[in-house]
């Protein structure tokens, strides 16, 4: 196996840089069974499931990660927030990261932040002051939008809203859990009319689902712990299903990768509370849980696109993807859908 096995060619017009209404986008249906693509509106998802059918989302917030700084020589600084190390210390990561001194403090539009530590990995402790607190982080910070998609002044209000899922209720993501932003709140009422059920889990997306593989073997690439969190009821619901021989749909790799973690840590069961995801799924994986995933298109040699192949094989997802590009489907954050079944 080679990172380069999951290359594909991807014209830049394709790379989406604005999203559309919610609910409005094109659906790829992939049917491994019967071995078929076809196209759907994104509406068309509730009669794409069975009654009896779990939904799983990952209901993590996306917080405004993005912490501009200046050093004392007035050079700019992009901080990334990747999670909370207690008091008013973050594990970060910095661009540029050579440029941080230990002790030497960088200025914010409102207070300072000041690098102690080297953690590894191109992250640092960094101590801020005063402490981000949600009403601070909303004050200093900025929505962490992929670097493909540009703006030339910076995020939007709107970009806030749209990178965000309707049912977003807590934790920390410095990228969004991208499959579910496509969702209204009719829709997942649709889903329920419909008979299927709805389960919430919360995986605090970190970094790690962006960062690009640069070994020759994907093997070799190191994937990032993310820590998630399944309360009790959405592991009697997820496990009742799996029991019961009823399909479980992964709503994004997030939730794909959590319920997977939360099966092995478990012996086949969900176990609830909270763990620590350091799963790297690639092909030759064997699924416990996942019956159907749905997910939006993937960058190039990435880890997600290597998830999406461990579920339906490689040669078929990067034939759908051609002809998806083709097809002039929108990639990436903001772009089109698809649903592996």
């Amino acid at each position: 196996m080679r990172t380069a096995d999951f290359d594909y060619e991807l014209p830049k017009g394709l790379i989406a840089q604005h999203a559309r209404p919610r609910g409005t986008s094109r659906l790829l249906v992939l049917n491994r069974r019967e071995d078929t693509l076809s196209e759907r509106p994104f509406t068309a998802l509730p009669s794409l499931l069975a009654p009896g059918d779990v939904v799983l989302l990952n209901e993590v917030r996306v917080i405004p990660a993005r912490v501009q700084a200046h050093r004392p020589s007035g050079g700019e600084v992009e901080l990334l927030l990747v999670r909370p190390l207690g008091g008013a210390d973050w594990e970060v990561m910095a661009r540029p990261a050579k440029r941080l001194r230990a002790g030497v403090a960088l200025a914010l539009t409102h207070g300072a932040a000041t690098p102690r530590e080297r953690l590894g990995g191109g992250t640092w402790r960094v101590a801020f002051e005063p402490a981000l607190d949600p009403a601070r982080l909303a004050a200093v910070g900025r929505t962490p939008l992929p670097p493909y998609i540009r703006r030339e002044h910076g995020p939007s209000a709107a970009d806030a809203a749209r990178y965000q899922t309707v049912y977003a209720a807590a934790g920390r993501a410095v990228a969004a859990p991208t499959a579910g932003l496509h969702f209204t709140p009719e829709l997942l009422a649709a889903l329920v009319e419909r008979g299927v059920e709805i389960a919430r889990l919360l995986l605090h997306v970190g970094p790690g689902t962006f960062r690009p593989v640069q070994t020759e073997d994907p093997r070799a690439h190191r994937l990032e712990v993310e820590d998630y969190e399944i309360a009790s009821g959405a592991a009697t619901t997820l496990d009742g299903a799996l029991k019961a021989g009823r399909r479980v749909v992964c709503v994004g790799t997030t939730s794909c990768r959590a319920l997977e973690h939360a099966l092995g840590a478990g012996n086949g069961r969900v176990r609830p509370g909270c763990g620590r995801a350091d799963l790297f799924i690639l092909p030759g994986f064997s699924f416990r849980g996942t019956g159907a995933l749905l997910t939006n298109f993937h960058l190039p040699r990435s880890t997600l696109l290597m998830l999406v192949a461990a579920l339906a094989g490689r040669e078929r997802v990067l034939a759908a993807y051609a002809i998806a590009v083709r097809s002039g489907f929108r990639f990436y954050s903001f772009g089109d859908a698809m649903l592996v079944t």
